[in-house]
């Protein structure tokens, strides 16, 4: 079930696991933090954010005449994503519903290019900017509007019944805090929560931070990790999914959960697990895996930033790929009174989802022009 590149993005799914929001009293110990931060998060009805995520290293080494050696895309891929960064900025507000978000991509390399997409939720609808892309000429009635995408429409159009609850912020609040206490609990304190000093922690100025608390993974305690998030703590996760106040909000069919937990605790899922969780070592390296998380006096997550660095290894095809990257989250006016910047697109900057198919049904007319 497990394949060795598979077992790696286990460890990466570490990463998604511990990042939110979260909370914690003074001197509080590190574990019992997060755990008090999973039930924090539901109270969250507004709020300011930016995050941003860097790739500071990523390399492929391969056999000289390998493949990943001698192919010039993949190394004008890699020549871009060095250094590259994104970024998101945005607002949320719970009721009424209506979050706003740009994107900011920055390639670099010698075809470097940076573009931006602003974006709109409300409870029914998405708006997504048709960004100006270099390299990517689109029709000129089109960049810089907004495309309208109707869900309650597109979940008709897919014969399927719409379904409110897909973005109910607050049972996904509920549902967050439910996984994150599930993996929490089985991880020890001592081994992997640490509360660290706000002054050592590099935190930006204008962050007021009453604790820090740490989860970190080193290449010692990896094999445990893995073996703690597959074996103890996801049979807890897929039956927090199962439950009857999720379904209709994941469109999951529980009989489909059912069976995956019943694959992984499988006898012969545990012994292929096992034994290719023994190799681990030989494939994988954690060189550095921390994420530091920013507690304010009111028990409210102010800031988050991740520190990752791996590398991982086929030793059949003599492939090497390693990667280094540093991520960050800062939140402000909590469950205050937000002000949007974008709004609800109207009018004239607005373009129907039929609409845009009938411009670029226009471009493979030749009709277009630019």
């Amino acid at each position: 079930m497990f394949k060795k590149w598979g077992l790696s993005a286990a460890a990466l799914l570490l990463t998604a696991a511990v990042i939110l929001p979260g909370c914690a009293n003074k001197q509080e110990p590190p574990k019992e933090a997060l755990q008090s931060a999973a039930a924090k998060v539901t109270e969250l009805t507004s709020y300011e954010m930016q995050s941003k995520l860097t790739i500071n290293n990523l390399s492929i080494e391969a056999p000289s005449g390998g493949a990943a050696a001698g192919d010039s895309y993949t190394s004008m891929v890699l020549n871009m994503l060095q250094n590259a960064d994104l970024s998101v900025s945005g607002v949320y507000q719970a009721d009424p519903m209506q979050t706003e978000l740009t994107l900011v991509l920055n390639l670099k390399g010698d075809l470097a290019m940076s573009f931006n997409m602003p974006m709109v939720m409300t409870a029914e609808k998405l708006y997504v900017k048709v960004p100006s892309i270099p390299m990517l000429p689109l029709p000129e009635t089109i960049v810089g509007k907004f495309i309208e995408l109707d869900l309650k429409e597109l979940a008709e159009q897919e014969g399927a019944e719409w379904n409110p609850s897909a973005v109910d912020t607050q049972k996904t609040q509920q549902l967050s805090n439910e996984v994150l206490s599930a993996l929490f609990e089985e991880y020890d304190e001592t081994e992997y929560f640490a509360n660290i000093e706000p002054k050592d922690a590099a935190l930006p100025e204008n962050v007021e931070a009453q604790q820090v608390v740490q989860f970190k993974v080193t290449n010692d305690n990896v094999k445990e990790a893995i073996t703690i998030l597959v074996n103890n703590a996801l049979p807890k996760i897929l039956d927090i999914l199962s439950k009857e106040e999720y379904q209709d909000m994941l469109q999951i069919d529980p009989a489909d959960l059912a069976e995956a937990k019943q694959e992984i605790q499988s006898s012969d899922s545990r012994a292929q697990f096992d034994q290719e969780l023994a190799d681990l070592n030989t494939y994988l390296t954690v060189n550095q895996f921390e994420l530091n998380t920013a507690l304010n006096k009111d028990d409210f997550p102010v800031y988050q930033d991740l520190i990752m660095d791996i590398k991982v290894n086929d030793p059949e095809q003599g492939q090497n790929v390693g990667l280094s990257l540093t991520a960050t989250n800062q939140y402000s006016k909590i469950n205050e009174k937000q002000t949007f910047t974008i709004g609800i697109p109207q009018g004239d900057d607005v373009i129907t989802l039929e609409e845009l198919q009938n411009e670029f049904g226009g471009m493979s007319d030749g009709t277009v022009t630019y």
